[in-house]
């Protein structure tokens, strides 16, 4: 819409009739309809008389109007439109975290690369040893903090590790998703060279950890790179990457229980293995559906994609798998009363994320993701409540 402004002689003359027309802005028989409609709203051109010099600012003339809410653009409503429309999708800038806070520039790229500023996944990958170090523990007996302190930095570097090598193998693939191209790696940032090195120092760190341990759980522990190195390349192969997924992250499972007997109990370990790949298959596929439209132009496989809108019926089932292991596995092992009602809780927590879980909602989803941690917290209050009461 536009304004067809002169200016008077003195500003009074221009105050009055400025308010003489903005007061009359909206009166039908001063309005003429243009030819271009926004919506369902004719638009109209506001008349203002001629007014021959004024002293008064062109650039105030047009606030005053955008105040009063009168257009000053000469733009049509589809010029409008578009704007809002391209405005809807600019990227939204990074977010901010401590990494970019708090440390040198030169060590940012590789922070990220180990994903410092989310430590979810370190929980994620920890809960399960902590399970198993308590359920190990004898009857009436704190767990070896010792150990769970050894398992809890192992944790760490693994899963750093793990995020290293999944960035070095999918660098094609996340150039191409709007969520992981700005990754180190994929962004250019640090060069695959660079990533190597990394991980290189991320191996040898964990190694150092893994050395404390029996020589039966060093076997143990040092079969798990197999899978650790093989995981990336599921998501190409098979829908089902997040069971994959499932059955490196849980590992420490039957880690930890090896640290501290010596060796591992089929009855007490293998449905608590289980139930860690039952809760990964919840947890991670709910993570996928954040990627899902990018995976299917990139084509790239996941559960969300092979369940699509059946997710929350699968799921279910999971969550129901997962709780019967957890439940053989203590009963197994002799816990208390305690770690019963414990599972309840947790059952409440994983249904909770179940069924209110929005999975068209990437923000929603990543919420009910990172819950999870909560879920381990109350598993592993159970066992070490059922373990004292045991």
């Amino acid at each position: 819409m536009a304004l067809l402004l002169r200016f008077s002689r003195s500003s009074r003359n221009l105050h009055r009739h400025l308010s003489i027309a903005l007061s009359q802005s909206t009166s039908h028989h001063l309005s003429k309809p243009t030819s271009d409609h926004c919506s369902s709203n004719s638009t109209h051109e506001l008349y203002i008389p001629k007014f021959h010099t004024s002293r008064f600012s062109y650039f105030n003339l047009i606030r005053l109007g955008q105040i009063y809410g009168i257009s000053t653009s000469s733009h049509s409503c589809k010029d409008v439109e578009k704007e809002k429309r391209d405005g809807e999708f600019k990227i939204k800038p990074r977010h901010v975290s401590w990494i970019d806070l708090y440390l040198p520039q030169t060590l940012r790229p590789y922070a990220n690369l180990a994903r410092l500023d989310k430590p979810i996944g370190t929980w994620l990958l920890a809960w399960p040893c902590m399970w198993s170090i308590t359920l190990a523990a004898p009857p009436g007996h704190l767990p070896d903090l010792k150990m769970m302190a050894l398992f809890g930095c192992g944790a760490f570097l693994l899963r750093g590790a793990g995020c290293t090598i999944n960035d070095l193998l999918d660098r094609d693939i996340d150039t191409k998703v709007e969520r992981t191209k700005s990754r180190p790696i994929a962004s250019g940032a640090l060069s695959p060279f660079q990533g190597v090195s990394f991980l290189g120092f991320q191996l040898l760190l964990g190694l150092g950890i893994l050395l404390q341990l029996n020589n039966y759980s060093i076997i143990l522990g040092a079969s798990s790179l197999l899978l650790v190195f093989s995981y990336p390349l599921m998501k190409r192969i098979t829908f089902w990457p997040q069971a994959y997924l499932g059955l490196t992250f849980n590992w420490g499972a039957l880690l930890g229980w090896s640290a501290i007997r010596g060796s591992l109990d089929p009855a007490v370990v293998l449905p608590l293995y289980l139930s860690g790949v039952f809760w990964t298959l919840v947890y991670d596929t709910i993570y996928a559906h954040q990627d899902k439209e990018d995976d299917k132009l990139v084509g790239v496989k996941s559960t969300a994609l092979r369940f699509g809108d059946s997710t929350k019926m699968w799921v279910s089932g999971f969550g129901i798998a997962c709780i019967s292991s957890l439940a053989l596995s203590g009963f197994n092992a002799n816990l208390g009363l305690p770690y019963y009602a414990f599972l309840a809780a947790a059952s409440g927590q994983l249904a909770w994320q179940i069924w209110t879980v929005d999975i068209s909602s990437a923000a929603d989803c990543s919420r009910k993701f990172v819950s999870n941690k909560w879920f381990g917290a109350l598993v592993f209050g159970g066992i070490l409540m059922g373990r004292l009461s045991s």
